[in-house]
């Protein structure tokens, strides 16, 4: 790699932190207006706990869980990974308490090494693992980072899912389909999703949490740009600026 690359992504990312930032305060007030027109329709139960957040990224899959893979062979797991640090960093360049999940290509079900016995239940652990890691931290907000995947290639577009078990997790999920529709996909029609039994994290985990699924890998035109590092880091600054657009 050239030893050029690591200081124009320090550059990069200090320009993308300024820009969110000018777009956060740019928007506040509109956004505050959306939000609390959206509380009052809302009937979920609220967080009350006002401590400051710390974001908890999940990059979804690991290891020997590949996830969705595409005709190329592109394993959605090293998507994921490769997104979650790109906004890993974008908080932490902004001061913002954040923890990844996993940083490396590995499932989680031995994450605390309190069992013995995984035959046939790797995955769930796995699950309910990154669930314990969230839970961790006082008040801590999931963001899961998925990809897509479905055997008709014309489907695309960013999909966002909710938690039904906390009101902030409907309002952040409708603040990332906001901001990614006015700039990155405006033309992207999927409504955002409460979450049922087949998504395990969300249907169990109790603070803010949304879940998303950036793209689909079965597409070729979306799979050539969550390869491409540029849409990668427009992708990152999105789930940054929205997120930071609503907790602020």
């Amino acid at each position: 790699m050239s030893e050029k690359k690591p200081f124009l992504y320090t550059l990069f990312f200090a320009a993308a932190s300024l820009a969110a930032i000018f777009i956060i305060l740019s928007l506040a007030f509109s956004f505050r207006s959306l939000i609390e027109k959206r509380k009052s329709s809302s009937s979920l139960p609220a967080s009350t706990n006002s401590a400051r957040m710390t974001i908890v990224i999940d990059a979804g899959h690991g290891g020997e869980d590949g996830g969705a893979v595409a005709d190329d062979g592109t394993l959605e797991k090293d998507l994921n990974l490769q997104i979650s640090k790109l906004l890993c960093a974008l908080y932490e360049l902004n001061g913002v308490p954040v923890r990844m999940t996993r940083e490396t290509d590995t499932m989680l079900y031995d994450h605390y090494g309190d069992l013995e016995d995984y035959k046939g239940q790797k995955k769930l652990y796995d699950l309910t693992n990154r669930i314990k890691i969230a839970e961790e931290y006082e008040n801590p907000v999931y963001i899961g980072i998925h990809m897509n995947k479905f055997p008709q290639k014309k489907y695309s577009g960013l999909t966002v899912y909710y938690s039904k078990n906390n009101q902030d997790s409907y309002l952040l999920a409708a603040s990332v389909h906001d901001f990614n529709k006015m700039y990155l996909q405006p033309g992207n029609r999927r409504e955002i999703k409460c979450a049922d039994s087949s998504i395990f994290i969300l249907d169990n985990i109790k603070c803010p949490s949304v879940l998303v699924e950036c793209g689909f890998v079965s597409n070729d035109e979306e799979l050539a740009l969550l390869k491409d590092e540029k849409y990668q880091c427009k992708l990152a600054l999105v789930l940054f600026s929205s997120s930071m657009a609503f907790y602020s």
